[in-house]
């Protein structure tokens, strides 16, 4: 049997090789991604002749690396990190950590201890496919998510009308008009029959004239409203020709004779 200690970082990963006995016979630290588990299989198979002769050790039961092992065929068991910290106790006083140590202590803890730990199950393919469009499917909602805050942040600042005249910023409807007037001035110009054709072109089949009239409405209002607060917001300055002006810069006849 060989017993092997993988300490996973993001980007690299420090292995420990041991036989039965507890005695070293490799240490190494190999690259994220296919060239490092190729390295792995080409360490490994130096020492043994069948997959299921190799027990690894790893912090961690998810990701492709783990998945790979896994397909290959050896056991891989997936080790708590505080079990790790106890037993690197067990066998040190220091209490100082390093990736290579760790390595080291768990092929050592699969080797004695492996009985009290998980082994990692494969999964089917069916099951793998569905973790794969599970998380595309998360990615894609939160990205989305991340998208419509920043259209709303922007809007605030430079169409303010659009976030009145649409609920839901990432619907097609909303979509639709904005490519059609993406401006508040080509916006404002827009007629119902516009933004009905809009909508159109955007996926909606229902119910054009009334979301059409009523994002008409809502963004003439708002537009409406906010010109009334900028007038009453800035007051008008006097002429630089009115009659109070011009009297204030003339002096009077006697000014000139003090």
């Amino acid at each position: 049997m060989l017993f092997v200690g993988d300490d996973w970082a993001e980007d690299h990963h420090d292995v420990h090789l041991m036989d039965e006995t507890g005695k070293q016979l490799a240490r190494t630290r190999l690259p994220e991604g296919l060239a490092g588990i190729s390295a792995f299989h080409e360490l490994v198979a130096a020492h043994v002749e069948e997959p299921d002769e190799v027990v690894v050790g790893i912090e961690t039961e998810r990701g492709l690396w783990v998945q790979a092992l896994v397909a290959a065929g050896y056991q891989v068991y997936a080790i708590n990190p505080l079990s790790v910290a106890r037993y690197r106790d067990r066998h040190g006083v220091a209490g100082t950590k390093s990736d290579a140590g760790d390595a080291k202590v768990l092929a050592d803890l699969v080797r004695t201890d492996r009985h009290n730990h998980q082994l990692v199950a494969g999964d089917s393919d069916d099951a793998g496919a569905i973790k794969v469009l599970a998380r595309g499917h998360q990615n894609l909602i939160w990205s989305r998510n991340r998208q419509t805050n920043a259209l709303r942040s922007a809007l605030r600042e430079y169409y303010p009308a659009a976030l009145v005249a649409f609920d839901d910023l990432a619907h097609n409807d909303c979509v639709a008009v904005l490519i059609k007037a993406p401006t508040p001035t080509t916006g404002a110009r827009l007629s119902i029959g516009q933004i009905t054709a809009a909508l159109k072109r955007g996926g909606r089949r229902r119910n054009l004239d009334v979301r059409g009239t009523r994002s008409k409405t809502r963004s003439a209002e708002s537009t409406y409203t906010r010109r009334g607060r900028s007038s009453t917001r800035s007051p008008q300055r006097p002429s630089p020709r009115s009659g109070s002006s011009r009297n204030s810069t003339v002096s009077s006849p006697g000014s000139s004779k003090r």
